[in-house]
C-alpha cells in the first residue's frame, strides 16, 4: 500500500510471500523432555496474526506445575549432556543451524505471520542472524578453556529463559545457543503474542536428534515466566524484555545464588553532525527507528541533530518517510508492517498523545492504514525539549523524537540523559570525532556511520535501566559459565 503514490515514478505491484511454504497446525502444545504434551490444567490461549487479526493456532498455556515438570526435565538431561565433550555438543549445534538456513524460508513466513514485521527483514536480518549465532557458539563449544574464564569453566546447571515478542527467533538463539554450547539445559518461555517460531524451534531439535530434555519450551502468560524465575532449580536467568519486569525479576532472585542477565528497554540517541553525509544519515535514521516499526529495544528514537543542519535534515528525513511502504506484511515491497498487539498500539497511541499535550509538534506520513490489524504510520515529533515524556519514556513504536545541539559536549550530554544506556549513533565523516564522542556515550552499542547492524561476535548489551551482562561475542559465554 503506497503512502503516496504521487512521490515516486515506480509503481509497486503487488508481490506477496507464498504462506503455502509454512503448514501451522490447528494447535500445539507445550514442549518437555522431547515431547509435545497438554498444559496440566488443560488451559489453552489463542495466537493471532497482528496484520490480520485471524487466529493462527491455539497455544497450550503452561502453569507452575508445567514449570516444575520442564525444569525436571531440564535437570535429568544435564547429567549428560554437561558431561559430553564440546565437541559432540559442538555437532548439535552446527546441525541446528543448518536445520535452520535450510528451513529459513518457512520460519521466517512463520515469524511474519505470527509478529506482523514484514517478510523482507524476517528473510533478510532475523533468519540469517539466526542460523550464526548456532554457527557462532558451535564454535566455541569445545574452546572454553581458551575463553579467558580460566581452564575448564564449569556450565551452571538448568538455565531459565523469557524473551519477547519483537525478534522471537532471534531472541531465542541469543538465549539457547551460548546456553547449550557451554553444557547447561534450557528452559524457556517465549511471548504470549509470538510463541509459534519456538514450538517449530522445538521441532528442529527433535528433527537434530538433541537428546530428550535439553531444550524445553513452554508457551504461557507472564505468570508462567514468574513461576520459572522462581523455581529453586533454576541456576540462571536470562531476561529480555522491559525494565519494569527486569527489576521485579532482580528483586525475585536477590538473596538466591541465581546468575542472571538482564536486556532491558532503552532510548538510544542517534546522532546527526553537520557534516555528516546526510542522504546516508537519513537512511540510518530510518532504519534505526522504523525498522520492526521501532518495537526494538535498541532503537534509534532520539534523534540529536545539529543546529546548523537540522530543517536540511528533517525535511530529507520526511521526503524519504513519505516513500515508505506500509501494509502486508508478507508483501516483499513492504517496509512498515504491523504493531505486535493491540495493547501494544494503544500504548504508541497514548504515549504520542501525551507528546502533543505536551507541546511537541507531531507530523505522519501520509499513508492510508489497513481496516483490519493493528496499524500505526511512522511519526516525527519536532520541537522536543529533553523534559518530554517523548524524549524521556521508551515508547516502543514508530515514533521518532527530534532535539538539536550545537556542540559536541552538548551531544554527549543530551545523549546520556537518560535512565536507559542501550545504544547510541554517531553520524560524522571525522574518525576522530567518532571516537572522541562514543568514549564519552554511557551505550552498550555504539553505531558509527551506520545502525542496528548486529553480528553473532560482537557483544550487546546495556548500562543504567537497560541492564546488565553481555549477549553475544566471547562475552556471552560468562553468563553461562561458573568463573
Amino acid at each position: 500500500m503506497d503512502m503516496k503514490k504521487q512521490s515516486s515514478p515506480f509503481e509497486y505491484a503487488p508481490a506477496p510471500e507464498s504462506r503455502s511454504v509454512v503448514d501451522i497446525a490447528p494447535s500445539y502444545g507445550l514442549f518437555i523432555d522431547g515431547e509435545f504434551t497438554d498444559a496440566a490444567d488443560g488451559k489453552v490461549f489463542k495466537t493471532v496474526s497482528p496484520a490480520s487479526e485471524e487466529v493462527l493456532a491455539e497455544i497450550a498455556q503452561a502453569g507452575a506445575a508445567d514449570v516444575d515438570r520442564a525444569v525436571k526435565a531440564a535437570r535429568k538431561a544435564f547429567e549428560k549432556w554437561s558431561a559430553l565433550p564440546g565437541s559432540e555438543r559442538a555437532k548439535y549445534l552446527f546441525r541446528i543451524a543448518r536445520i535452520i538456513q535450510e528451513r529459513s524460508r518457512e520460519l521466517a513466513v512463520l515469524e511474519t505471520l505470527d509478529n506482523g514485521k514484514p517478510i523482507r527483514e524476517t528473510r533478510d536480518a532475523d533468519l540469517p542472524l539466526v542460523a550464526a549465532h548456532f554457527f557462532y557458539y558451535a564454535g566455541w563449544a569445545d574452546k572454553l578453556d581458551h575463553a579467558g574464564y580460566g581452564a575448564n569453566p564449569r556450565p551452571l546447571g538448568v538455565a531459565g529463559q523469557v524473551i519477547p515478542w519483537n525478534f522471537p527467533l532471534m531472541m531465542l538463539a541469543w538465549k539457547i545457543a551460548p546456553a547449550l554450547a557451554t553444557g547447561n539445559t534450557v528452559v524457556l518461555k517465549p511471548a504470549e503474542t509470538t510463541p509459534l517460531s519456538a514450538l517449530f524451534f522445538a521441532d528442529i531439535c527433535r528433527q537434530a536428534g538433541l537428546p530428550k530434555g535439553v531444550v524445553n519450551i513452554l508457551t504461557g502468560y507472564g505468570d508462567a515466566g514468574a513461576a520459572l524465575v522462581e523455581h529453586p532449580d533454576v541456576n540462571k536467568v536470562a531476561f529480555t524484555g522491559s525494565t519494569a519486569v527486569g527489576k521485579a525479576i532482580a528483586r525475585q532472585i536477590a538473596g538466591t545464588d541465581k546468575k542472571v542477565t538482564l536486556e532491558l528497554g532503552g532510548k538510544g540517541a542517534n546522532i546527526v553532525f553537520d557534516d555528516a553525509p546526510i542522504d546516508q544519515a537519513v537512511e540510518g535514521i530510518v532504519s534505526g527507528i522504523f525498522f520492526n516499526q521501532g518495537q526494538v529495544c535498541c532503537a534509534g528514537s532520539r534523534l540529536l541533530v545539529q543546529e546548523s543542519i537540522q530543517d536540511e535534515l528533517i525535511d530529507s528525513l520526511k521526503r524519504r518517510l513519505a516513500t515508505l511502504r506500509l501494509g502486508d506484511p508478507l508483501d516483499k515491497n513492504t517496509d512498515i508492517g504491523a504493531i505486535n498487539s493491540a495493547a501494544q498500539l494503544a500504548r504508541i497511541t497514548a504515549l504520542a498523545e501525551t507528546g502533543e499535550a505536551e507541546g511537541a509538534e507531531r507530523w505522519s506520513a501520509p499513508c492510508e492504514l489497513p481496516s483490519s490489524g493493528y496499524w500505526f504510520a511512522p511519526t516525527l515529533f519536532t520541537n522536543v525539549s529533553q523534559a518530554h515524556t517523548v524524549a524521556r519514556d521508551e515508547i516502543f513504536g514508530p515514533v521518532l523524537s527530534v532535539l538539536s545541539f550545537r556542540t559536541p559536549d552538548e551531544a554527549v550530554a543530551k545523549a546520556n540523559n537518560s535512565q536507559y544506556g542501550l545504544s547510541a549513533g554517531i553520524w560524522t565523516e571525522k574518525g576522530s570525532r567518532i571516537l572522541a564522542v562514543a568514549n564519552k556515550l554511557r551505550a552498550g552499542v555504539v553505531w558509527a556511520n551506520t545502525f542496528n547492524k548486529f553480528d553473532p561476535t560482537s557483544p550487546f548489551g546495556g548500562y543504567k535501566e537497560s541492564g546488565f551482562g553481555r549477549e553475544g561475542g566471547r562475552h556471552g559465554l560468562e553468563g553461562y559459565l561458573d568463573v
